[in-house]
């Protein structure tokens, strides 16, 4: 066995061990859940803004004369955007407790709830209010936004994963389990049984909050978006992040791994929770350009991945306008229109790119240049920034003009990444025209 084959081995036992550990595979499988919960509420902002607002900066079907009457139906959609994006963090919780009790072999859905309520139970119960006349007053018995939206998203994982683990290894201790006699339905017998152990963990992470708030005065909700949280955010809203983080999952690609089901557990989290804050602020109606995320799930997929992983739609191009080799032309045929919508595995696994030279290394850079053009004219004010989320088979052009809520030049910016791609792919495939020569 050779270096290569040595160290693609490795990669694959590594990928095998990320995709499969569980804590991570109940993350990837909660948000794969939630993304319609996340385009629906992306979506709501969308039409409440360009459509039915009389009030936006920007364009508006309602300022139209004679449709202004669309204002009448913006509270629909205000009403469902609080319904999803509002309650993201919540929706999170019960989604990756279920999905690690179920990896824990627990039965029926204890586990969800046994999340959520320990959750809750980590968070404050009171807001503080600030009147016009700049006073502060606590509000009790209500759970504020922070705590359900996305910034509470790092608390909700962590809290969801612990609690459920907890729960789990004592129901199987055995050692709190009430014994009902065999008369006793089952499902009755299955309520005493995780009875005491629901109440010890729910009860121990309130307790574990309360004793870190009384010790440090910080509730765990602080210290999570303080520590962990916030710090995470500044990473990967950076430049230098986000690019290594696509790099790592191009690297994986071309070894035959869906690089970003394994950069998934880590990219979602993060990427979401920034578009969601982006779609948050446009809806609130005041918010300062410099506020919103450039980077986030949108800006990868606007940016980063147009006709899929590696902007492979560059590719198609390329070789239908330079490439000499009738079965590269034949996958490109066949890639056309699943590139459209941003499906590339015909090409990665059919002209292949894996484990290819030739056509790994501009698979590998593409993303990482149109990234770092999509992120340099954003900031330098040219290119708006992309404030709701949509669906990653979205085709390009109409992606750029939905996520930025229809701005022309979003959609120049696009347009100037695929034709970067392009050029980036041509010397590769003229390159793979004299391989195809040389071997005959």
């Amino acid at each position: 066995m050779n270096f290569s084959e040595a160290a693609t081995e490795k990669l694959l036992m590594v990928a095998d061990k990320i995709s499969n550990q569980k804590h991570m595979s109940a993350i990837k499988n909660a948000f794969s859940t939630l993304m319609p919960v996340i385009i629906t509420g992306a979506f709501c902002t969308l039409i409440s803004n360009v459509v039915c607002s009389t009030t936006t900066n920007g364009i508006s079907l309602a300022k139209v004369p004679g449709m202004a009457w669309l204002e009448f139906l913006q509270p629909i959609f205000t009403s469902a955007n609080y319904a999803t994006l509002n309650f993201f963090t919540i929706g999170a919780v019960i989604l990756i407790g279920l999905e690690l009790g179920q990896t824990n072999k627990m039965k029926g859905y204890a586990p969800a709830f046994i999340a959520l309520c320990s959750y809750v139970a980590c968070c404050p119960s009171f807001i503080n209010f600030t009147l016009e006349n700049k006073e502060v007053i606590q509000v009790a018995d209500v759970f504020g936004k922070d705590y359900t939206a996305a910034k509470g998203l790092f608390l909700g994982m962590v809290i969801a994963m612990l609690s459920v683990e907890l729960f789990s290894w004592v129901v199987k201790s055995g050692k709190m389990k009430i014994s009902m006699p065999d008369s006793v339905p089952p499902n009755v017998s299955n309520s005493f049984n995780v009875l005491f152990p629901a109440m010890f963990t729910i009860i121990a992470f309130a307790a574990i909050n309360f004793g870190i708030t009384q010790v440090t005065g910080m509730t765990l909700y602080d210290i999570i978006y303080t520590m962990l949280q916030k710090p995470l955010e500044a990473v990967m809203q950076g430049l230098p992040g986000l690019l290594i983080l696509m790099l790592v999952a191009q690297l994986f690609w071309v070894i035959g791994i869906h690089g970003n089901q394994i950069i998934k557990p880590v990219r979602e989290p993060l990427l979401n929770a920034a578009i969601m804050a982006n779609t948050d602020l446009v809806n609130s109606g005041s918010f300062n350009r410099g506020d919103l995320n450039i980077i986030n799930m949108s800006f990868w997929d606007v940016y980063m991945s147009m006709g899929g992983s590696g902007v492979t739609i560059g590719l198609v191009i390329a070789i239908f306008l330079f490439s000499k080799r009738e079965d590269y032309k034949g996958i490109a045929k066949l890639s056309l229109v699943p590139g459209i919508f941003n499906i590339n595995e015909t090409m990665t696994f059919g002209l292949p790119i894996m484990l290819n030279p030739i056509m790994a290394i501009p698979f590998i850079i593409t993303p990482l240049i149109t990234g770092t053009i999509g992120y340099f004219l954003t900031s330098i004010g040219f290119a708006d920034v992309l404030v709701y989320a949509v669906p990653w088979t979205t085709p390009p052009i109409l992606s750029a003009w939905l996520a930025s809520g229809g701005s022309m030049t979003c959609i120049i910016t696009q347009v100037i990444c695929i034709a970067v791609s392009i050029l980036i792919y041509i010397p590769f495939v003229m390159a793979a025209n004299k391989q195809k020569i040389v071997s005959e």
